[in-house]
């Protein structure tokens, strides 16, 4: 490593600048001890407008020649151009939160920190010709070679030396056998591949070998055995897990594995959408899991593979085209309203730029043609679009490595955390150096699942399996043709439930097909597929081969895999080809597109169609579904999830939204819905009482919730704690105000708890809300001074309390949303 002393901010200048001669040889020799002598260098700037520079720049000189210490000439180089120095000081406000107007900020506006010409400075340290020199010096030894060749899955440790794809084959083959209920008798072993008489059973076995061969083949038996091993250490440990996301549901490899809980040939799920051995790329099965328990699996993970060798990713936050807008104005000084107004004229569109919102928009043009101060903004907006404002964790990107991460990337501290660990490198550039990453997702509605299962048990005494619960529920069918699916995944926005009351659905291909259409673009086959449904409309094909493919959907392209299997049919592509075809429209990269709708054309000819038709299905079925068509293997498991909630709201309603509203405790306004919910459900949801509400809401018996006190807004959760902890201790509830004011620690009886609890609802057996709540000095200076020995009445913990006070305004702001 080579290491240079840094600008008038480094140890060895700032020793200079505080006259301590003795503390800059010092730090220079730890310097020099760290990364030997040849790799250090004492570095000289040239900024005329600050005075201190030269003097530290004469000192670093002597100190060189005295310590023989190599000298380098650099730029404190912040900015290209010399022009853009505003646009960095407004990036120094924006990162601050001052404006360029506040007095009391840092700037950088004192010297010139553009990159400088390389003959001034070769000018200005002519006397010390060897500091220029050096600069070449240490470019020539810099040299890093990237390899993105190599994948770096690490090696996973296989029991009694087996190889690890005999291994991976030998629990593919178990997996096959439960899930499918094969006799094992049918079996027998060939070449130590599985072979049948039964010929539904080959089929099975033959794609199983198939998706086995492209797996060793493309180098990833790694790879699975290591999502196997820790998806089944989350189950083993009773942390729910998703059935599935994206496109790995299409491998029977990750079915058998117990990795994915949706059968890809009941289903038609495509493994060339997962995995192409036309398209070598890393394979990504991305995994949901309970979101209160998702840490305990990646650490997990990082016992297993080492904590050297596994890192959460850093993700930067940059600034997009609206923000940079709107930041820039707002350091600038121009209005918050003003601003805004002139930032909705950039089109919404996400990932638009600035400079295409220019071409776009003629009132953005205009407006900024009008204003001075608009075009002040745009011209700086422009140059710090893109900008990374921030670095934060990735919600869910993990990095998992076959040798200890700096060999392969830098690591750094997350934001305000001087424990953990994340990497400097952003999650495609350590997919580039072939490194495993992947994402664990933490999703709130196997939180829900998990909860609801605990209360069913505890309640009911029912120990429900989800992979166990029939498919064809009518309850659950009846909830959803209702529109009941507030808090159920995926199917709980307004527009759903109308398409829902509509489709009226039967079965689960028809939740598969609802979350796939529900989105901007497909949507307006909704209607049609309805009426295919319910035998309104009758479908039409453009040729008798793609009646197969869409019968299922009523005649429309719902999703990705049937946009494969008619280039597969129509034109003889492989599914390989196809998914390429599939990329090729969704990336809309001109020539790509272009080659791949020739080869379509091709394709179809020498399958015996006319090159007419085949130009018809490219451009009406084709191109517009492929663009927009969703992955049906993603759509399945989500549809699963849903229908999981949807089952479980139907037949244990109140257990379902006892776990509902303990998920979204925090969330006023979701609970306000939920409540609501209740009461057209007949639930009754009784209020917060500190003698019996525990954090969550809880179940109380049939048709009744009881409110948790965590939900009361302004209620911490350690004061919560702490308040439970005293009922427990007492063992019994509170008598009355004073018995509550004596036992439970007097430090968290203070205003905001005790309005809290008051207006809550939660004291309401102690008395009047009103006078409690307006009281709370008392209470609190009570609770500090009670002699547990003393025993007065409540009356004279009341005594002086005023009965006319003035309405707090905490109780308007608590009231009128639940009231409405």
């Amino acid at each position: 490593i080579i290491a240079l002393s840094g600008c008038l901010h480094g140890d060895v200048p700032q020793a200079i600048l505080n006259g301590d001669m003795g503390r800059a040889k010092e730090m220079i020799d730890q310097f020099q001890s760290t990364f030997g002598k040849k790799n250090f260098y004492l570095e000289i700037q040239h900024h005329p407008e600050i005075s201190e520079q030269d003097m530290v720049n004469d000192k670093l000189i002597e100190l060189g020649k005295k310590h023989d210490v190599p000298l380098v000439a650099t730029g404190d180089i912040h900015y290209v151009e010399p022009e853009d120095n505003v646009a960095q000081d407004i990036m120094i406000c924006i990162q601050s939160g001052k404006n360029l107007d506040d007095t009391n900020r840092m700037s950088m506006m004192n010297a010139d920190y553009s990159m400088m010409d390389p003959e001034v400075l070769a000018e200005v340290f002519k006397e010390v010709p060897e500091a220029i020199e050096n600069t070449v010096k240490i470019a020539e030894r810099c040299k890093v070679e990237f390899d993105f060749e190599t994948n770096r899955i690490p090696s996973f440790q296989v029991p009694d030396k087996k190889e690890p794809a005999d291994y991976l084959r030998e629990l593919c083959y178990e997996g096959l056998i439960t899930k499918y209920k094969i006799d094992e008798s049918k079996f027998k072993i060939q070449n130590s591949k599985f072979k049948t008489d039964d010929e539904e059973t080959q089929k099975l076995v033959d794609r199983l070998d198939y998706e086995l061969k492209i797996i060793e083949d493309m180098g990833f038996v790694g790879y699975f055995l290591i999502v196997w091993d820790f998806v089944k250490w989350a189950k083993d440990n009773e942390i729910i897990v998703g059935p599935g996301r994206g496109s790995a549901a299409g491998a029977l490899v990750a079915y058998c594995l117990d990795i994915t809980e949706i059968d890809p040939l009941k289903y038609n799920l495509l493994f060339e959408r997962f995995l192409n051995p036309a398209r070598i790329s890393m394979p990504d099965i991305d995994m949901d899991f309970a979101d209160n328990r998702r840490d305990e699996v990646i650490e997990y993970v990082a016992e297993k593979y080492g904590r050297d060798r596994v890192a959460q990713i850093c993700t930067f936050g940059t600034l997009a085209a609206r923000a940079a807008v709107k930041d820039v104005g707002r350091t600038l000084g121009v209005p918050f309203v003003q601003m805004n107004e002139f930032a909705k004229l950039i089109p919404e569109k996400p990932g638009t730029t600035l400079d295409e919102a220019l071409k776009q928009s003629p009132e953005l043009k205009k407006a900024i043609e009008k204003d001075e101060t608009y075009q002040q903004v745009m011209e700086n907006a422009l140059k710090l679009e893109g900008a990374v404002r921030h670095v934060s964790v990735h919600a869910c990107a993990v990095v998992i490595a076959d040798e200890p991460l700096t060999n392969y990337t830098t690591l750094q501290h997350p934001p305000k955390d001087d424990k953990g660990i994340i990497t400097q490198y952003a999650a495609k550039p350590l997919d580039a150096l072939g490194l495993l990453k992947m994402d664990f997702l933490g999703l709130k509605n196997l939180t829900i699942l998990q909860t609801a299962l605990k209360i069913i048990e505890r309640t009911k005494g029912d120990k429900i399996n989800l992979k166990q619960i029939p498919i064809d529920d009518k309850k659950a069918y009846a909830l959803m043709a209702r529109g009941e699916t507030t808090g159920v995944f995926q199917l709980e926005s307004a527009g759903m439930k109308r398409y829902l009351k509509e489709l009226k659905p039967t079965e689960f291909e028809d939740i598969i097909a609802m979350v796939s259409l529900y989105r901007p673009g497909p949507m307006e086959w909704i209607p049609d597929y309805i009426s295919g449904k319910h035998g309104r409309k009758e479908a039409k094909y453009l040729h008798p081969s793609l009646e197969p493919i869409l019968k299922r959907t009523y005649g429309i392209a719902i999703y990705q895999e049937q946009i494969l299997q008619i280039a597969q049919e129509f034109s003889g592509f492989s599914l390989g080809e196809a998914d390429l075809l599939r990329r090729a429209i969704g990336k809309k990269i001109v020539e790509e597109l272009e080659a791949q709708r020739e080869k379509f054309i091709e394709g179809a000819i020498k399958k015996g169609h006319s090159k007419s038709l085949a130009i018809t299905i490219f451009e009406k079925v084709i191109e517009p579904f492929a663009g927009y068509g969703f992955n049906k293997s993603h759509a399945a498991c989500y549809a699963m999830i849903a229908y999981q909630t949807a089952y479980l709201k139907a037949r244990y309603p109140t257990e379902f939204m006892t776990a509902l509203m303990s998920a979204d405790y925090g969330n006023t306004d979701r609970v306000v819905i939920e409540i609501g919910e209740c009461e057209q459900m007949g639930i009754h949801v009784l209020p917060p009482d500190v003698n019996e509400s525990r954090s969550n809401f809880t179940y109380v018996e049939d048709g009744k919730i009881r409110f948790g006190l965590s939900a009361i807004k302004g209620l911490g959760k350690g004061s919560v704690r702490m308040l439970i902890d005293a009922r427990e201790e007492a063992d019994r509830p509170f008598d009355n105000l004073e018995d509550f004011a004596r036992n439970v620690p007097a430090k968290i009886l203070n205003k905001k708890t005790l309005e809290a609890l008051a207006y809550g609802g939660a004291m309401d057996n102690f008395g009047e809300r009103k006078q409690i709540g307006i009281n709370y000095e008392k209470i609190a200076n009570f609770a500090k001074t009670a002699d547990s020995s003393h025993h007065v009445g409540q009356a004279g913990l009341f005594d002086s309390m005023g009965d006319e006070a003035p309405v707090d305004k905490l109780i308007l702001e608590e009231v009128e949303p639940a009231a409405e």
